[in-house]
């Protein structure tokens, strides 16, 4: 496992705005923006225009964001998790298997339109990881 974890905030339909203040504030470089309705699956037209993934970096800081679909929830303190990239299946299998143990399972682990294997776990603690494996 890479020995970063890195920030993932959620935004409700904002995260543009966000994306351009953290921008401004820290002076960085926006890496990537991409839509739901960029995606190679169906999304309703509402969401077509929210971020659905976008990186930020500023020397050593590291961000990465989205917006959730139109009408979940998003509030102070659940709107973060932290994101993990594995360097093998096996890898991920484990620490999605432990994490789930005492955890709730937010997302299965699967593989994705991206050419990654993902799952979302919140742990027993209440912190939500975000792990990837992305496939060659």
């Amino acid at each position: 496992m890479k020995q970063q974890a890195t920030p993932y905030f959620t935004f409700d339909g904002n995260a543009r705005e966000a994306l351009e203040y953290y921008k401004n504030i820290f002076d960085g470089e926006v890496l990537n923006v991409q839509t739901f309705g960029e995606a190679d699956f169906p999304t309703p037209p509402e969401a077509d225009d929210r971020i659905m993934h976008a990186q930020f970096k500023k020397g050593g800081l590291f961000l990465m964001m989205s917006d959730t679909f139109p009408g979940q929830d998003v509030a102070r303190g659940n709107n973060i998790s932290l994101a993990l990239d594995m360097e093998s299946e096996e890898q991920i299998q484990t620490l999605y298997d432990k994490l789930s143990e005492e955890g709730t399972v937010q997302m299965e682990l699967q593989d994705t339109f991206w050419g990654a294997k993902y799952g979302k776990v919140k742990d027993a603690f209440g912190i939500s990881w975000d792990l990837n494996y992305p496939k060659e």
